[in-house]
């Protein structure tokens, strides 16, 4: 590619009818000038390519980098999720067993409060029982001897 100052140091050999020197400069100076002010855009456009090239590389390199987080995250969100549905299920089934053995405990003391009961009833119905048989025995005491004392007031009364 032809460069600005070669443009600026391009001189013509002269010929018998050439062409007029000074329009000849004055044009080649103002190609200079626009080929100059092209070749410096070219470059940076270039640069900016470059760099936009770059900047695509690196976007194209967090891009990746995100894709494999949001993966992690999904990885570990399952992990999490399933770790919780475990720990529930461990929980339920610790808390049917403490139920199940809160509910036998239950059974059990209204077993033994029944027994108790029965046994409170029985020993109730033998003090009745005993009572009775005391009270009889005392009422037949008593009238013994109330008869007797009848029996002897009539005897001292015959007499």
């Amino acid at each position: 590619m032809i460069t600005p100052l070669e443009i600026q140091n391009k001189e013509f050999k002269r010929g018998i009818r050439g062409y007029k020197e000074d329009e000849v400069d004055e044009f080649l100076d103002q190609i200079m000038i626009d080929y100059e002010k092209l070749y410096k855009e070219n470059i940076e456009l270039k640069d900016k390519l470059e760099a936009a090239h770059h900047q695509m590389d690196q976007y194209k390199g967090i891009e990746e980098t995100l894709k494999n987080t949001l993966i992690v995250a999904q990885n570990a969100a399952e992990d999490v999720r399933a770790s919780a549905h475990k720990k529930s299920e461990l929980i339920i089934q610790e808390a049917e067993s403490k139920a199940g053995d809160i509910i036998a405990k239950a059974h059990r003391e209204v077993e033994d409060i029944r027994n108790e009961f029965e046994s409170t009833k029985k020993q109730m119905q033998i003090f009745k029982t005993r009572f009775r048989t005391l009270l009889q025995s005392q009422l037949d005491s008593l009238i013994e001897s109330s008869d007797e004392l009848v029996e002897e007031n009539q005897d001292s009364q015959t007499a």
